[in-house]
């Protein structure tokens, strides 16, 4: 299996702005779940820290293989989620590894 855990930044200034657009980019990723083959699972999550290296958004998701990893890059689900979080984010940091 391969995990990929991704972190982001928001674009957003105010904790009001980063909150809503924190609930936006979740929504929008946790709508690919069961819809991507080979994604075994899919969690995405909100920062309560409040230090200043924190992250605001992260994501963690298995795939069944790298096969499955890849496909999943260019998958018309995981398109229609691309800009929003695009939009959103200031900075995206990724990790894969195999588990």
């Amino acid at each position: 299996m391969i995990r990929r855990v991704v972190l982001w930044r928001l674009k957003a200034q105010s904790e009001e702005e980063k909150h809503r657009d924190a609930a936006q980019i979740k929504q929008a990723l946790e709508s690919m779940r069961n819809k991507i083959p080979g994604m075994i699972s899919i969690t995405v999550g909100i920062n309560t820290s409040q230090s200043e290296d924190a992250s605001d958004v992260v994501m963690q998701v298995d795939f069944s293989n790298q096969e499955a990893l890849e496909a999943y890059e260019t998958h018309p689900e995981h398109e229609k989620v691309k800009p929003i979080v695009g939009a959103l984010r200031g900075e995206r940091r990724v990790v894969e590894y195999e588990i």
